[in-house]
């Protein structure tokens, strides 16, 4: 199979879809592997890095795109590159689809099979190829949070510290999963104080005896929600519900009734955004302030860190990039029902039922 990398297009997205030794790997298995001149840089890799790794390097993108029967990608398809996608061409990438239906009807008028690494899912529902990103958002989230409550960000002036005879900044995190642990961690290293809600209280007790009681554990419903966001410093949303949108847990009157200057980082903006008032921004222009209330809702926050966050994200997909380029989409679907979850869309329909129920379309899947 032909796997092309392109350079990602992205505003500001410097990380890459595999590392060299990656490339060397669907090598070892036979595969060809094009990357797109650059590609690389952002991430610290030059090209000659790729072809020591026996990869071929293309200038062109639409070239890349032609020849490659499987792209892999770090972000979704951006409107640039619909006009490059072909029906059969199998997509691996981060798609985010419940939050964009211009993406999904392209990806279903083209023909694409897109496999989204945020959907593949394992038989104790975890989401391997989200959480090395999610670890990098986590800790990433409380020093985009520090930042935008500084005065020149047009916060309230709150060091999540504290100091000397002043009291420490408060957190509150929603969503207990990987990036919630990670922004714990690091809220919590930096000696804010930090609250963390979710509705399993399983996964509330096994946080507590992990973060040592360094945090307070709190069950989230509407009325908890509302007594905690309305009085702190800085909320960190992580919730997410797999191939599904964000639900909408922070209203535009809770964010009203908020500490004037507090923030908000919004880690779930990609699959819509935990609060009414979240709308995507961009590294170049990543705040904004509505209700008194800075907000910061970049969608690909790892980029922030693309050397770190192309080994992470690479040491996860790998695997599964190789099964597919072994097997076609279909048949390792077969063979791994991690990837049979992850399928989003095939031959013209969407395929995850997550996507569908979110879109208001209706599902079918390859094994219907």
């Amino acid at each position: 199979m032909f796997v092309g990398v392109p350079t990602e297009i992205k505003a500001d997205e410097r990380r890459v879809s595999l590392t060299p030794a990656g490339a060397a790997a669907l090598r070892a298995h036979s595969h060809r592997v094009i990357v797109q001149a650059g590609a690389g840089l952002g991430s610290g890799f030059a090209d000659r890095d790729y072809r020591d790794a026996g990869a071929t390097i293309v200038k062109d993108a639409a070239e890349l795109w032609r020849r490659a029967d499987m792209i892999l990608k770090v972000k979704e398809p951006q409107v640039a590159e619909y006009p490059l996608m072909r029906a059969g061409m199998i997509v691996f990438t981060y798609l985010h689809l419940a939050a964009d239906r211009r993406l999904t009807l392209e990806l279903c008028a083209r023909g694409v099979s897109a496999v989204g690494y945020e959907t593949i899912q394992l038989e104790d529902l975890s989401l391997p190829l989200l959480a090395p990103m999610s670890e990098v958002a986590g800790r990433l989230a409380i020093q985009a949070g520090a930042w935008c409550l500084q005065s020149r960000s047009g916060g309230r002036g709150v060091l999540l510290s504290g100091a000397s005879g002043v009291r420490p900044g408060k957190v509150v995190v929603l969503g207990g999963g990987i990036a919630g642990l990670n922004a714990c961690r690091v809220a919590a290293g930096v000696g804010a104080e930090v609250t963390i809600m979710d509705i399993n209280p399983t996964r509330l007790r096994y946080l507590g005896d992990l973060l040592g009681g360094r945090v307070t554990t709190v069950m989230s419903n509407r009325a908890t929600i509302d007594e905690e966001v309305t009085n702190c410093d800085l909320v960190i949303g992580t919730v997410l519900v797999a191939g599904a949108r964000t639900p909408r847990l922070i209203s535009a009157k809770m964010v009203a009734r908020m500490r004037p200057g507090a923030a908000i980082v919004d880690l779930s903006i990609d699959q819509g955004g935990i609060a009414e008032t979240s709308h995507p921004t961009t590294h170049a222009r990543p705040t904004f302030v509505r209700n008194g209330v800075v907000h910061y809702c970049v969608t690909n926050m790892p980029a922030m860190v693309p050397h770190t966050s192309t080994y992470a994200l690479t040491n996860a997909t790998l695997n599964y990039a190789i099964e597919i380029a072994d097997h076609g989409i279909l048949e390792a679907a077969n063979l791994n029902p991690a990837i049979r979850i992850g399928l989003n869309t095939y031959d013209g329909h969407v395929a995850h039922p997550a996507v569908a129920h979110a879109l208001k379309m209706k599902p079918h899947s390859p094994w219907d």
